[in-house]
């Protein structure tokens, strides 16, 4: 054998792979050959019926880039308004102008002590239902006292606000009214509730099976224990017994506190750095604009009154709630629903403050369904209840009425009305944002506008 024939043969020997083994040989299954079958099959027929991905009839519904590119584009345009109000009003945030307007009348906080005022009307209820429970007090006359009792818890922090105008600021009376509004609904399902426990039949398993273990234990639920952790607990709905939760989570604590921290001076950040120049740029109220003016301060008020109605929401219904829960270990911490997926303003409004709706289905719905009261009447009443609730807390506050938000309210009802059967699915969800933006946070943005006018001047507005 020549030197050339065995370099060849060494070669092959190098470059050559060994043979694999028997069990790691490959084994072609009919699936293998279909597949690639098929893939012959596409290189001649590559079309095929099929409709286009934004097509209706394609079904398609992954738009999660979209989304996102929609998010980008909003976060940059409104980095883009950011950067010219600072540029043209400068750095305006200052907490200190907070401060002062929350330090009333000489650090004397007229609204804390009308706001501990109101204790006097919850030990008030709390007597008249032991009394009811013993016998002392007959129905009639119990159901009187209560009605005059929640008459007055109405009526008073409107005389106090009304007639200490000077003495107590916007922020303290609207927390006041708000938490006295609070209190008028928690009180009246607290003798309602009480008053179908008292009545025969009640006393039932599903009412046994409804109380933890520990209520149970408690002995009689007429106590100012039972009582004020009804009045703290995240519910409008009273019941003997609430579902606990185990333990508090410390955790979960600090972190809803941190938020609550972090919105609300997101919030005074806003109102300081974008709503306050915007009210300063007019000088006449907005009832006295003319219709172009009326028009572009609605449009330079939707972004910032939108903003503030989001924070608002996550604030309270998220962050505020879930805190109270998590402090007294209240188990029931639905406080709202997908309200951004609504494709209806009903949908919208029994999801965005379920609290609420649980209060207004359970007292008013059902006993109104009970009195022959047709459905969309009954719905009717609850709506222009609530609008009535709004318009109160947010006029008695600012020491003015014009009734926009009630209006604005009423116009989305009769909107929703005659158009919610033709807007459906991603209209009409499209359409309650539309709503959302431009409904009650804008009329509550004219009622400011209006009141900062009018108060711009003396020392007593100093929020903005």
């Amino acid at each position: 054998m020549s030197a050339e024939s065995e370099k060849r043969q060494t070669r092959h020997r190098i470059f050559t792979p060994p043979p694999a083994p028997a069990e790691q040989s490959p084994t072609w299954t009919s699936a293998d050959r279909d597949s690639d079958h098929e893939s012959d099959v596409d290189m001649f027929c590559c079309h095929r019926v099929q409709d286009s991905l934004l097509s209706s009839s394609s079904r398609f519904t992954d738009y999660r880039g979209i989304l996102n590119w929609i998010i980008i584009l909003l976060v940059l345009t409104h980095a883009h308004l950011f950067l010219e109000n600072f540029i043209q009003h400068g750095f305006l945030i200052d907490l200190r102008k907070v401060l002062e307007h929350l330090m009333e009348d000489n650090y004397n906080w007229p609204s804390v002590y009308m706001i501990l005022a109101a204790n006097v009307f919850a030990v008030i209820a709390l007597l008249l239902e032991r009394f009811q429970d013993k016998g002392m007090l007959s129905f009639t006359a119990g159901r009187y006292l209560h009605v005059t009792n929640l008459l007055l818890l109405t009526v008073f922090p409107s005389a106090v606000i009304l007639h200490h105008d000077r003495c107590i600021s916007t922020g303290g009376s609207l927390v006041s009214l708000c938490i006295y509004t609070t209190l008028g609904l928690k009180l009246y399902s607290y003798q309602e509730v009480n008053c179908w426990y008292r009545q025969e039949g009640v006393r039932s398993e599903g009412v046994q099976r409804c109380m933890s273990p520990e209520d149970n234990r408690g002995g009689s639920h007429l106590s100012l224990k039972d009582l004020y952790y009804f009045l703290l607990a995240p519910t409008l709905c009273y019941q003997r017994g609430f579902p606990r939760t185990p333990s508090i989570r410390i955790n979960f604590l600090l972190r809803w506190m941190l938020e609550m921290v972090m919105l609300t001076q997101l919030m005074v950040g806003i109102m300081q750095q974008w709503v306050g120049p915007i009210f300063q740029s007019s000088e006449t109220s907005f009832s006295n604009m003319d219709a172009t003016t009326r028009i572009e301060h609605l449009v330079e008020l939707v972004a910032p009154s939108h903003f503030l109605w989001l924070i608002l929401f996550f604030l309270f219904s998220h962050s505020c709630l879930n805190l109270s829960g998590e402090l007294l270990r209240f188990g029931d911490r639905q406080f709202y629903g997908d309200w951004w997926n609504a494709e209806t303003l009903e949908s919208f409004w029994r999801k965005w403050n379920v609290p609420f709706h649980k209060w207004t289905y359970r007292h008013l719905y059902k006993p109104l369904l009970r009195r022959e009261v047709s459905p969309w009447q009954a719905d009717l009443l609850i709506f222009l209840l609530s609008a009535a609730f709004c318009e109160y807390v947010i006029a008695l506050s600012l020491r003015t009425c014009r009734f926009w938000i009630f209006f604005l309210m009423i116009l989305e009802l009769l909107v929703a009305k005659f158009l919610g059967h033709h807007l459906t699915g991603n209209y009409g969800n499209g359409f309650v944002w539309l709503c959302l933006l431009l409904g009650p946070p804008l009329a509550v943005m004219m009622y400011f506008h209006d009141y900062y006018m009018g108060h711009h001047s003396q020392p007593h507005w100093s929020l903005l």
